[in-house]
């Protein structure tokens, strides 16, 4: 075997250097972890949002509408539903029975939530 050669194989069979690709390694797919993690919180945390709203706005135009508060259901709940930050899609009232559709949006992603609320059945 050639001496040039024989520096080849030894350079090929060399480990040295593995063990901190294989930290880089593991330390980015640490971090990919945590970032969509991060993400899939704050996503599940715009969902609740956009319900909360809807349920407020529902609740809000069921008062409206029994009289405890004055204006008109479908009014009170657009400005409830303004006031969270969404915005009303439908209001629909049967009586003392309000159902509100509200959408919000998180990274350009539309998310939409509905509520009934009025007295019990």
């Amino acid at each position: 075997m050639t001496p040039s050669l024989r520096w080849l194989t030894r350079r090929v069979g060399d480990e040295r250097g593995a063990g901190a690709v294989l930290a880089l390694a593991l330390v980015v797919a640490v971090v990919t972890i945590g970032l969509s993690a991060v993400a899939l919180a704050a996503a599940l945390t715009a969902r609740q949002r956009v319900i909360g709203a809807a349920d407020l706005a529902a609740l809000a135009a069921a008062d409206a509408a029994s009289g405890a508060i004055g204006g008109a259901p479908c009014e009170v709940a657009a400005g409830v539903a303004a006031g969270n930050r969404v915005s009303l899609a439908a209001c629909e009232t049967d009586s003392l029975v309000v159902s509100v559709t509200v959408v919000g949006s998180f990274a350009g992603i539309p998310i939409e939530a509905h509520s009934r609320a009025g007295p019990p059945r």
